[in-house]
């Protein structure tokens, strides 16, 4: 396969034609050859080839053939051959949302508009890519209306054939489980289109999925899904601390954190109308009656999970949020690190719940010492890596991003909480983790190359 980089251009003819440069025909080792079958995307048209006398690397389309396989713009992209007369030029990637409650013409993708810019615009000059919904594919025509940018960053719609690529960015739960995103997504598998992230994951799935993984299992706190109250009990006596959360919460909301001291009592922390409460119980009967009260028949969608005793800062309690890409090698990489602080008395360690958010480097340099802190980050970053390997093999579905919320104890054991198929960019916000933020769009640009077989440059 011959693989580089040209300059698309756009000529007047009518006919079915692409002129190459002479230097782009050797390059791609076309030099003699009449016809070739040009595809763009999922579209497909032969056509004629003719020389054209210019230095470097230029592909013209005649006006017969852009409008055929629609090609929406000129500039820099790729081009290859794969030996078989076949030259593919692209790649065409769709980053697939929904449009909000807030969408308008300027934000057509409501709050995610500013971050799939970020993605087109770190795409330029790499590929063609676009925004769209679900609702703006043709399935019958098996085309795409699709957002695409101008240089000034306003949006323009151009119709193109089905991407080589999808980026799944669809933010509803509920969305994802209905039968038209379900049909939607068999619909890409039989046309054989790279689609990731699949959906969203529950916490209970990423306990089944990694229960017969023995390294993985190593960093694991026990869970127990939809515990009975005997389990629950058992559990609070065994480790004397447990966390109790629904199993597709999000935000830390309806989390509690249950403790049992056996001269006391048990006790329960929880969040409620913006403020911590604190509850203690003479027994754990009234304890998981204060639980049913509340939450009924949904404590069957509750996990009880190990409480681990995590180092702290200032008394507060520390963890982290590891997002974890693909890159353009189909690696693990952890792109973006932000440590979280808990607020005095909060259940967890969201910032919405009075947390703060500092770098990984400035918390474990705080708790630990700059030397020791620096060693125990890597160790955390080789275990994130090797979670993140441990999920994507016991998963049936193609993966690329990953939120882990990892968890160091006070015997530097790592510890994983939570894995998270499409994870939220909040600790990007941080001034001190702009370019790492920048590096995780990167590497879902490049995954996207990887996937769509155009990686790298001149081969």
């Amino acid at each position: 396969m011959s693989l580089t980089t040209c300059n698309v251009h756009f000529s007047q003819q009518s006919d079915k034609v692409i002129y190459l440069s002479n230097t782009l025909l050797k390059e791609l080792k076309l030099s003699g050859k009449k016809t070739v079958h040009l595809k763009f995307g999922k579209e497909v048209i032969t056509t004629a080839v003719r020389p054209v006398r210019r230095q470097g690397n230029h592909l013209y389309l005649s006006a017969g053939v852009r409008q055929y396989i629609r090609v929406p713009k000129t500039g820099s992209i790729f081009v290859h051959t794969n030996g078989d007369n076949e030259v593919q030029i692209g790649p065409l990637i769709g980053v697939l949302s929904d449009a909000g409650y807030s969408h308008s013409e300027s934000l057509p993708f409501g709050m995610r508009t500013s971050f799939i810019k970020q993605i087109i615009r770190s795409g330029d000059k790499k590929a063609f890519l676009f925004g769209f919904t679900p609702q703006d594919i043709n399935w019958s025509q098996e085309t795409v209306h699709g957002y695409f940018l101008n240089s000034q960053g306003g949006w323009y719609r151009k119709t193109v054939p089905l991407p080589d690529v999808i980026y799944n960015r669809l933010r509803s739960r509920k969305a994802e489980t209905s039968n038209y995103i379900g049909s939607l997504r068999e619909r890409l598998l039989r046309k054989k289109i790279p689609f990731f992230n699949w959906g969203f994951f529950n916490k209970s799935d990423v306990y089944k999925l990694l229960d017969n993984d023995p390294e993985a299992l190593h960093h694991l706190p026990e869970s127990i899904s939809g515990p009975t109250s005997e389990k629950l009990k058992q559990l609070l006596e065994k480790h004397h601390f447990v966390y109790f959360k629904p199993t597709a919460g999000s935000l830390g909301v309806g989390i509690y954190r249950l403790t049992y001291h056996p001269k006391r009592g048990y006790f329960a922390r929880y969040r409620r109308n913006g403020r911590n409460v604190l509850l203690r119980f003479s027994s754990f009967n009234s304890l998981f009656k204060m639980l049913q009260s509340r939450h009924g028949a949904t404590l069957s969608n509750y996990v009880a999970q190990q409480g681990i005793r995590l180092v702290e800062i200032d008394g507060c309690p520390l963890d982290f949020r590891f997002h974890m890409h693909k890159n353009g090698k189909n690696e693990w990489v952890p792109a973006g690190i932000g440590a979280k602080k808990a607020g005095k008395g909060s259940v967890t360690t969201h910032v919405k719940n009075g947390g703060s958010l500092m770098t990984p480097e400035q918390a474990l340099g705080r708790a630990f010492g700059s030397t020791k802190g620096k060693e125990i980050l890597e160790n955390a970053k080789k275990v994130s890596i090797k979670m993140a390997e441990a999920i994507e093999r016991n998963y049936p579905h193609r993966l690329g991003e990953l939120g882990l919320d990892i968890g160091i104890d006070k015997d530097n054991e790592i510890w994983m909480f939570e894995a998270n198929a499409k994870p939220g960019r909040s600790i990007f916000k941080h001034p001190s983790l702009e370019a790492e933020g920048r590096a995780s769009v990167e590497c879902i640009v490049d995954h996207c190359l990887y996937l769509s077989k155009f990686q790298g440059g001149n081969s």
